[in-house]
């Protein structure tokens, strides 16, 4: 259960992420994470899935990964967190011992188009995609290959970054045997399921 708790602990990393990046002018050095309805949203998705296999692409400093981890908290369930900065996996590794739950997560330091030319077809049950929002066109064949039949995938900012994922979301609802839906929770949640 999600304790008071719990989640005053999580609001005290979203807030502090929010004054670094309210304080922050280079855009690499900013946390630039989800809101916190994003969070409880995934939470409840994760947990009515209950996922064997978990891919974030863009761990930040774990805010989402930390929702992520605390779904999968109860079962077998396990999270390939991928990001290209070490200062911000450093965060998110500290986040998640804090919170226990370090031993639910790989964290991956590397470009994510690598992990996802390397990862087994099916091996994927739900994709986080919160990265840069222009590689995520070429990401899509290999996204497709990984995910299993009946996946998610579940990508932020399509509705406040609308131009940076238009191309995107045409090519998903262009692509056979893929349903898709933009939900207006946080920055605007784009999620897709591999029918």
């Amino acid at each position: 259960m999600l304790s008071t708790e719990l989640f005053a602990r999580l609001h005290a990393i979203w807030e502090e992420g929010e004054h670094h990046d309210a304080v922050t002018t280079e855009r690499a050095l900013k946390n630039l994470f989800i809101t916190p309805d994003t969070g409880r949203f995934l939470y409840q998705l994760l947990r009515h899935a209950n996922p064997q296999h978990v891919l974030e692409i863009g761990t930040s400093n774990g805010y989402s990964t930390l929702w992520l981890a605390l779904a999968l908290r109860d079962g077998d369930g396990r999270i390939s967190s991928l990001d290209v900065l070490p200062a911000k996996q450093q965060q998110a590794a500290q986040h998640l011992q804090d919170f226990a739950l370090q031993h639910k997560v790989d964290l991956h330091c590397m470009d994510a188009a690598v992990y996802l030319h390397q990862a087994a077809a099916g091996s994927v049950d739900v994709v986080f995609l919160d990265a840069d929002r222009s590689r995520y066109v070429d990401y899509w064949p290999d996204l497709c290959r990984i995910l299993r039949h009946g996946g998610l995938i579940v990508v932020d900012n399509v509705l406040s970054h609308p131009d940076e994922c238009a191309d995107f979301i045409r090519l998903v609802l262009a692509t056979e045997g893929y349903l898709a839906e933009t939900y207006q929770i946080g920055k605007g949640q784009f999620v897709i399921v591999k029918d």
